[in-house]
């Protein structure tokens, strides 16, 4: 076989047709959610007041294998998609290991991220409905950029509550959400109810994605012709990401690979359970069996600190509350430079694998030693990566350098989301040597978990 190339890229033709629903396969589905009002079982119309109908049935739907791709869905991923699967030669060379590295690109887009792949699902099926605006939240930015893209392309008015850490830290972010067109608000705001009772708690707070939810949900669910949307977390969302994962199989395939290990950054979870998916689908239904790795900050760390249980998804307690890892919602994460992992807990999916085994190992690394692994990336490869990217890029040298010791020639894979260009402040933090890494202590999560919901007859967790 000649030598693979850098980048390989499949033709508009092989985008894949549909997305591929993960829980068909899986061989326990995760604990359904919780109406909190009820205390029971959320069914989908539960759902309609916040969600459109047919996003509320991809949240619910455990039976559909594969769902078909709207055709004006794909007619916008042709614009950005396929994406590249690359190579990782140089860093290969410089970390003198046997091991074939391969990265899924998801940055060649404004967005400079894989968000984009949900964002545009979302708005389509809001604008199919009839919506009239739409409300989300943003941590990093990423997810507030795509999705006012996808808005601006349907015409629909986008209100963002973004985490106010994050839009200090990130201006720009801020500026490229209102080029096309969003409305952008820092969070917790003054503009809400739950944003007021958060301050009044604490003034000072640099806020939360838990917080910014709460503050969305509510102007969602009170504001006529309007829905709220999310980009991370949820089932669909993991649906829609699915396209990733579908396009790195097919890439491998052509070139007669496939991964040995697969490793992705998780903070809610929508890049490790979109990359992960077909793959996972080997493992559950025995074709084959490779190694995942979910890798978090330490400083916010649901899967390797977290407990597994029912947990409210916002700071305001608003939402349902669904089974996973949490640190509970009222958890506030260190000001650190992560901004798209600082969530509280993790998709329901990835939690319930992780549980069972599945989703083989999580690993918590400190910011200072991502960066040094964004920088020798990009110094080799020529990317300069996003923070949350940073953290899967960070275990794959890991790995490689066990290869490099142990003489496996395995084949890893990882999800490098997107790009690091409004990072900057972060990445002078560490090149100036001011960067500090936050863990929080045994007490500081303990605080959040006695926030944890007591449910009637659901038992906690050992």
């Amino acid at each position: 076989m000649s030598k693979i190339p850098y980048r390989l890229y499949l033709t508009e033709d092989q985008i894949p047709r549909q997305w591929y629903n993960l829980r068909a396969d899986m061989k326990e589905l995760p604990d359904p959610m919780i109406n909190p009002v009820t205390m029971k079982p959320a069914v989908e119309e539960d759902l309609y007041p916040v969600f459109c109908r047919e996003l509320a049935h991809q949240e619910m739907d455990a039976e559909t294998r594969c769902v078909d791709i709207p055709d004006e869905v794909l007619n916008i991923y042709k614009i950005y998609r396929p994406s590249p699967l690359v190579r990782a030669y140089n860093l290969e060379k410089a970390l003198g290991t046997p091991a074939k590295i391969y990265y899924k690109f998801e940055g060649n887009n404004t967005s400079g991220s894989h968000k984009l792949n949900s964002a545009v699902a979302q708005a389509y099926y809001a604008k199919h409905e009839g919506m009239t605006s739409l409300m989300t939240e943003t941590g990093a930015g990423q997810w507030g950029t795509a999705l006012a893209e996808a808005c601006s392309y349907f015409g629909i008015p986008l209100t963002v509550f973004m985490v106010k850490v994050s839009y200090q830290q990130k201006p720009y972010r801020k500026d490229v959400m209102r080029t096309f067109g969003a409305d952008v608000i820092p969070s917790p705001s003054d503009l809400t109810n739950a944003g007021r009772a958060i301050l009044a708690k604490d003034p000072n707070t640099t806020g939360s994605l838990g917080c910014a939810i709460s503050e969305a949900v509510e102007r969602a669910v009170t504001t006529e012709g309007c829905r709220y949307v999310l980009g991370s977390v949820l089932n669909q969302v993991l649906l829609h990401q699915s396209v990733i994962g579908l396009e790195c199989e097919t890439a491998m395939k052509l070139i007669g690979e496939y991964p040995d290990v697969v490793i992705g950054c998780a903070g809610g979870g929508s890049n490790l359970g979109g990359l992960i998916a077909p793959f996972m689908r080997d493992k559950l239904t025995g074709k084959a069996n490779p190694h995942f790795i979910a890798v978090e900050p330490a400083s916010c760390p649901s899967l390797t600190r977290g407990k597994y249980a029912y947990d409210f998804c916002d700071t305001g307690k608003v939402t349902p509350m669904a089974k996973m890892y949490t640190l509970g919602s009222g958890f506030i994460p260190s000001a650190n430079h992560a901004g798209g992992l600082r969530y509280h807990g993790m998709s329901p999916i990835l939690s319930k694998l992780y549980h069972d085994g599945y989703l083989d190992e999580a690993r918590s690394v400190e910011q200072s030693k991502v960066f040094e692994a964004a920088v020798y990336f990009a110094k080799h490869e020529t990317i300069l990566p996003a923070p949350e990217s940073a953290h899967a890029i960070r275990v794959a040298m890991d790995e490689a350098v066990r290869c490099r010791e142990s003489g496996e020639a395995k084949t890893i894979l990882f999800g490098l989301t997107g790009t690091g260009y409004f990072d900057m402040a972060a990445y002078s933090s560490y090149l100036d040597g001011s960067m500090t890494d936050t863990i929080p202590t045994d007490e500081a999560l303990q605080r959040g978990f006695d926030s944890l919901p007591k449910i009637p007859g659901v038992q906690e967790e050992p």
